[in-house]
């Protein structure tokens, strides 16, 4: 067949994640597509983030969509499936600007955009001041080097992607997906059975029981939660976004994760 054509968002991680599946898949055309959350981050679910690119892979416009597996929200479009998911890169959240959590000074700004990163911050450090901070890494890298935040909170494996140092591993409960690029075609398409050139089975279960946990859950992200498969237990963590309260559990599948998190009052927690 003739090369794929890959849509992905136009951003520095994006476009590192879209090369990194063309690599596995071989010849390969990236597609830049903007997508709502690129135009305006303040607003809307996680849609806002492949909806524009689900909108072109359904029209035939892209043979593939290349997506951060925690921006994929549960419910894809009509015909469509996640085809592969590349082997997972660091899960974690990491610190950049100091060299502990602990080590953080008293009352000082914590940048991060993600309710699940404050709760667990606030949970384990409430003198902190969390600061809303949004962008791109390299514009929250240039915030923290500016003064507007003291230390980072993000995602190892984006850091990892685009090069640069990867800060201090963090113990919370990482996000759902995170890590994972998903890739999403047409079912049945001779586009998605290319696509398996890519996949990497291990990762696909982690993130199958990972959204199996959000779904029954019913979180989204605008709720503190954060799910991780580490291959033998499903480990999650609610919260309230203040960090005054929180649950942390563990169990054999996403599906049995989440009704043991029900069962302890998570749903109230995330109300």
């Amino acid at each position: 067949m003739t090369a794929l054509r890959l849509g992905t968002r136009g951003s520095a991680l994006a476009l590192a994640q879209a090369r990194a599946v063309a690599a596995l898949l071989g010849e390969a055309e990236l597609v830049k597509i903007t997508t709502a959350g690129d135009v305006d981050r303040t607003l809307g679910d996680k849609s806002r983030w492949t909806g524009a690119l689900e909108a072109a892979l359904v029209a035939g416009e892209i043979d593939l969509a290349v997506h951060s597996a925690k921006d994929v929200p549960g419910q894809l479009a009509p015909g469509t499936a996640i085809v592969a998911t590349p082997r997972r890169a660091e899960p974690h959240d990491t610190l950049v600007g100091e060299a502990s959590l602990d080590g953080v000074r008293e009352g000082a700004r914590v940048g991060t955009s993600a309710l699940r990163r404050r709760a667990q911050l606030l949970a384990a450090r409430p003198d902190l001041e969390v600061v809303d901070l949004r962008g791109n890494v390299d514009t929250r890298l240039r915030k923290l080097a500016a003064g507007e935040v003291d230390v980072l909170v993000l995602a190892a494996a984006g850091l990892s992607r685009l090069g640069r140092d990867a800060g201090v591993r963090l113990p919370f409960v990482p996000a759902p997906g995170q890590g994972v690029i998903a890739v999403q075609g047409r079912e049945g398409s001779a586009a998605a059975d290319a696509a398996q050139a890519a996949d990497h089975p291990a990762t696909r279960a982690a993130l199958r029981e990972e959204r199996a946990a959000v779904a029954a859950l019913g979180a989204s992200c605008r709720t503190p939660v954060g799910v991780f498969c580490d291959g033998a237990r499903v480990h999650g963590f609610a919260g309230r976004p203040d960090g005054s309260e929180w649950l942390i559990d563990e169990a054999s599948s996403g599906a049995a994760l989440a009704a043991r998190m029900l069962a302890a009052g998570a749903a109230e927690l995330l109300a």
